[in-house]
């Protein structure tokens, strides 16, 4: 194979290690892309392409983690990953951990690690590398990366448990919610929501979004079944789409641009935490972005006539 034929075959892998260490699509794909103009200038060529690959998309994506910091530090309100719709790399081996990994909650829990320990542990834990490439990949002994994965296990087994239901369960609870949702039943939302239930959005100061995290079946069911079934007035329509390997919906306006992402976490039979992404600039990877603020206007006008 010639460069660009070996590139693209690797291209996935890289892309999903890149958005795992990042939680952006935008700069997931900077890194890979950046990662091949380095590849193409290379005079040598590299005794195995899949290592000299996924050191440099590691390495790159390392230090624009480091700059991203300081920026979600100031993000207005909470940050979430940009939504992925679609994992393209795929491995039968590794599929728990592929798909555990690029979940919303994996993911907003690997913020918590320094980026060299979030690094180590996406090429650890997620695809299986061994120490003497990932300690070849950050320029660290083999026994610092050992021990930066135990550091990383330990704040990640400290957090969220991990998503036991089948898929076919998910995706029947998730399709319950979706009707509730669009009925404004609040006695069927309310079945369906954990007791101690989170919904969050993600607008980022550019789209309405809650001031605050609502926690509580009864607060969240009340006041997503009043508001929702107004969407359907203005001609917003949605599908069932996974979200990060989780269900979840894309709503579209009238016109067939994107509005926003939900993403449901579900845990023991229940939708333990509702998360919503609105923040135009993370979606503009799905697609041509509607106006969020507009469309609120519209449901705020439809209620108040009724």
């Amino acid at each position: 194979m010639d460069k660009v034929e070996e590139f693209e075959e690797l291209r996935p892998l890289l892309f999903s290690i890149a958005y795992r260490i990042l939680g952006s699509v935008g700069e997931a794909e900077d890194a890979v892309q950046e990662t091949w103009l380095r590849f193409d200038r290379s005079t040598t060529l590299p005794e195995s392409t899949k290592a000299f690959l996924s050191t440099a998309v590691t390495r790159i994506a390392i230090d624009v983690l480091r700059s991203a910091r300081v920026r979600r530090e100031e993000y207005v309100g909470p940050w979430f990953p940009e939504p992925l719709l679609s994992d393209p790399y795929q491995d039968p081996a590794r599929t728990a951990e592929l798909a555990d990994s690029v979940s919303m909650a994996a993911l907003l829990l690997l913020e918590r690690l320094s980026p060299l320990e979030r690094a180590v542990f996406v090429l650890r834990e997620v695809f299986g590398f061994g120490f003497d490439e990932i300690a070849a990949t950050v320029g660290r002994s083999e026994a610092a990366c050992r021990q930066l994965v135990v550091r990383a296990r330990r704040h990640m087994e400290a957090g969220r448990p991990r998503f036991t239901a089948d898929r076919e369960e998910r995706r029947e609870l998730a399709t319950r919610f979706f009707d509730a949702l669009e009925d404004g039943d609040v006695g069927g939302l309310r079945e369906l929501l954990a007791s101690d239930v989170q919904l969050v959005g993600d607008g980022g100061g550019k789209a309405p979004q809650l001031a605050r995290a609502i926690v509580g079946a009864d607060k969240a069911a009340r006041l997503l079944g009043a508001f929702f079934p107004w969407l359907s007035r203005v001609d917003v329509s949605w599908e069932p789409r996974e979200v990060n390997g989780q269900p979840g919906a894309l709503f579209r306006d009238r016109d067939g641009r994107v509005l926003y992402i939900i993403a449901l976490d579900v845990l023991d039979g229940r939708i333990q935490t509702i998360r919503s992404v609105i923040n135009p600039d993370k979606l503009a990877h799905l697609g041509p972005v509607g106006d969020a603020w507009s469309v609120d206007r519209e449901v705020r006008r439809a209620r108040g006539r009724n």
